[in-house]
C-alpha cells in the first residue's frame, strides 16, 4: 500500500469513528429524552478534595485582603471551574468549564465545606459548558458554544450518571460562526421567565461585512428566548464578550460585564458595567472599543443612534467576567442590593491587574454608585505571577458568597463574621 492509499484509508476511519461517537451521542441523548438508561458506569469520576492540595490553597488565600469583619476559605476544588449555579432544593453547586465537564458539589454534611466534586451527566457530550443557570422551580440550563439544554429536575437526578434532559437548540449559532475565540456564554433566567444568554463575537474588531450576520443571530449581543427555546429575539446589540449577567431584583433592570478591545495601550479603552433598562438598546461596539473610546476601523463610520455608554467604567484589560446582585442577609446592610463582580485579569497589559473582586453599590434610582475593590490578593504585584484568577461570584443559600477560579481550580466561599456598626 503506496502512502497515499494509507493515508486515504487512516482518514476513512477516523472519520468512521467520528461518525459513530456522533450517533452514539445522539443515542445517549435520545435515550435520557425517554427517560431510558444509557449504560453509563455507575462510579462517576470524581475530583479528590486532596488535603495537600487544599492545603496549599489555603496558603495563597491567607495573602486575601478583604473589609474588616470578613473572611474567605475553600470550598471546594474543582478544575477550570468557570460559571456557578446554585440549586434550590438541597444547595448543589454546578459548575460549567471551558471544557467538557460540568462539575456537581456537594455540602453533605452541611459544614460549608464540600464533601463531593463529581461530574454531572457523564453520558452527554459538552462542549465549552461555560454558562449554567437555575430557575425557580429546579430546572438547570446548560450553555455551550453552539448548544443550549435544560434538565429538569437536575438536584433529584444528579446522583445518577443518567439525568433528565432537553435540547433548546443546537444552533445557537451558524456552525461557520462557532470560534474558539469569544465562546464562553452565560445564562441567567430574566424576571419575564424567559432565558437570557450572552453571545460573544469572534473578533477583536469584526469587519463591517459580518455586522449585519452577526446582528440578525445576535452575535456580539444578548439574545431571549422562552424557556422551552421558542420565540427566540436579540435583546441587546453592540456587545463585545460579556461573560456575566444578572438582573437587579429591585427594578428588573439587566446588567452585565463586557470586555473591551485588546491592543489599544495598557490603559485604554476601560472595561464596562453596563446597564439595559429596555429590549433593542445599542451598547456602542465595534465603534466604541470601550466607554467612549472609537475603534481606529471604525473611527470614520457613524455609529448607530442612542448608544448607552456603561453605567461603570472599571481598569483597562482587567476581565471583568461574573457578576451578581447581592440579596443575602448575611453581609452588612450596605451590601445589599449592590454588585459584586469578578476581574478575571489582565493577559497582554504591560503591567498586570485584575485578578479581584470589586463591588459596586446601587443606588435607589438604579444608578450605580462608587465601586472599589472588594477582594485583591491573587495578582503577585512584585512578580506579576498570577496565584488565582476568578471567574464568577455567585450567592450560596445562607448569604454567603462564592468565588470560582479556573487557574487554581477552586471554589472560594467569602463569609462575614463581623457585627454591624
Amino acid at each position: 500500500m503506496n502512502n497515499c492509499m494509507a493515508r486515504n484509508t487512516v482518514i476513512a476511519v477516523l472519520l468512521l469513528m467520528l461518525a459513530t461517537a456522533a450517533t452514539a451521542q445522539l443515542d445517549n441523548i435520545e435515550k435520557l429524552q425517554d427517560f431510558k438508561s444509557t449504560g453509563t458506569d455507575l462510579d462517576i469520576e470524581t475530583v479528590p478534595q486532596d488535603p495537600e492540595t487544599a492545603k496549599a490553597i489555603r496558603n495563597t488565600l491567607e495573602r486575601i485582603e478583604l473589609p474588616p469583619g470578613f473572611e474567605i476559605d475553600l470550598y471546594a476544588i474543582a478544575p477550570d471551574a468557570r460559571h456557578m449555579a446554585v440549586g434550590t432544593n438541597v444547595g448543589v453547586v454546578f459548575v460549567g468549564t471551558r471544557k467538557t465537564k460540568i462539575w456537581a458539589i456537594t455540602d453533605r454534611d452541611k459544614n460549608r465545606v464540600a464533601d463531593e466534586v463529581k461530574v454531572f451527566a457523564p453520558s452527554v457530550d459538552f462542549k465549552v459548558p461555560n454558562g449554567v443557570c437555575f430557575s425557580r422551580d429546579g430546572f438547570l440550563y446548560t450553555v455551550e458554544s453552539s448548544r443550549v439544554l435544560v434538565f429538569p429536575a437536575a438536584e433529584f437526578f444528579y446522583e445518577s450518571p443518567d439525568v433528565a434532559i432537553g435540547v433548546l437548540t443546537d444552533e445557537l449559532i451558524p456552525e461557520e460562526d462557532v470560534s474558539f475565540n469569544h465562546g464562553a456564554r452565560v445564562c441567567t433566567i430574566g424576571p419575564d421567565n424567559k432565558l437570557y444568554i450572552t453571545l460573544g463575537q469572534p473578533y477583536n474588531v469584526p469587519p463591517a461585512s459580518k455586522l449585519d450576520h452577526y446582528g440578525k443571530w445576535g452575535i456580539g449581543g444578548i439574545i431571549r428566548m422562552n424557556r422551552d427555546g421558542s420565540d427566540r429575539e436579540v435583546y441587546a446589540e453592540g456587545i463585545r464578550n460579556s461573560v456575566g449577567m444578572d438582573f437587579n431584583p429591585a427594578n428588573g433592570d439587566l446588567w452585565f460585564t463586557d470586555n473591551q478591545v485588546d491592543g489599544m495601550g495598557d490603559n485604554i479603552p476601560p472595561g464596562e458595567i453596563n446597564r439595559a433598562t429596555a429590549k433593542g438598546q445599542h451598547f456602542g461596539f465595534p465603534w466604541f472599543g470601550g466607554g467612549d473610546v472609537r475603534t481606529t476601523p471604525y473611527e470614520d463610520s457613524e455609529p448607530p443612534a442612542d448608544i448607552v455608554f456603561p453605567e461603570v467604567e472599571t481598569a483597562a484589560h482587567a476581565a471583568n467576567l461574573g457578576m451578581h446582585f447581592y440579596t443575602g442577609r448575611m453581609f452588612p446592610q450596605k451590601y445589599r442590593g449592590g454588585i459584586f463582580n469578578a476581574q478575571h485579569g489582565s493577559w497582554n497589559r504591560t503591567e498586570p491587574i485584575g485578578a479581584r473582586v470589586l463591588f459596586t453599590p446601587v443606588n435607589e434610582d438604579g444608578t450605580a454608585g462608587e465601586t472599589r475593590v472588594f477582594a485583591s490578593g491573587w495578582l503577585n504585584e512584585e512578580t506579576g505571577e498570577y496565584l488565582g484568577r476568578p471567574v464568577d461570584v455567585v450567592q450560596y443559600l445562607d448569604g454567603s458568597l462564592l468565588v470560582s477560579d479556573d487557574l487554581t481550580g477552586a471554589i472560594y466561599r467569602i463569609t462575614y463574621v463581623g457585627s454591624e456598626d
